[in-house]
């Protein structure tokens, strides 16, 4: 079972600009920049937690009690492997070499004829990790735009509707 995942490293950049972001909701000044830049990073956030994925390149890290977790990774998706710690029978932290697994998808798999260290019971598998897509799809984006144009334009509490363009574009890009 995966442990909630956490960020170690923040995204340096974000999907959307903040020019693209000033552009979605008409504003040629600059007074409001730092306050735009923020709700690019509460919508992007927002579409995260919507998705299940990470959209902006960032490093997590992500525990598990067992090595068969590994075939369903609790952070998607992911671009490459940093680390995989465990506690070996000795209580010694050990890293598992990379010539033992392989990311492959969705999944980190045992390459031809290895098989997974022997843990300490009890203790959890840490996978660091690099996660986010390169380029987000052009419907993440603009949903993104579309929610950030709602926050700007809303600065307080308001009633949600049923579903909304925000849900329609990022409905199909959930990950389960």
């Amino acid at each position: 079972m995966w442990l909630p995942a956490t960020v170690t490293t923040p995204a340096t950049s974000e999907p959307v600009s903040l020019v693209e972001a000033k552009r979605q909701v008409r504003v040629d000044f600059d007074d409001d920049d730092d306050y735009v830049n923020g709700l690019i990073a509460t919508a992007r956030n927002h579409a995260e937690k919507y998705c299940g994925a990470y959209l902006a390149t960032q490093t997590v890290t992500a525990q598990t009690d067992s090595w068969c977790d590994l075939a369903h990774l609790s952070v998607l998706p992911v671009q490459s492997v940093t680390s995989l710690a465990y506690v070996d029978t000795n209580g010694s932290a050990q890293t598992v070499a990379t010539t033992v697994y392989e990311l492959r998808g969705e999944a980190i798999v045992l390459k031809y004829g290895q098989v997974w260290p022997p843990k300490q019971h009890g203790s959890l598998i840490t996978l660091t990790a690099v996660v986010g897509f390169a380029q987000v799809e052009p419907a993440l984006k603009h949903a993104i735009l579309l929610r950030i144009a709602d926050l700007y334009q809303t600065r307080e509490s308001a009633a949600e509707a049923g579903w909304t363009s925000f849900d329609s574009l990022l409905s199909n890009h959930r990950y389960y």
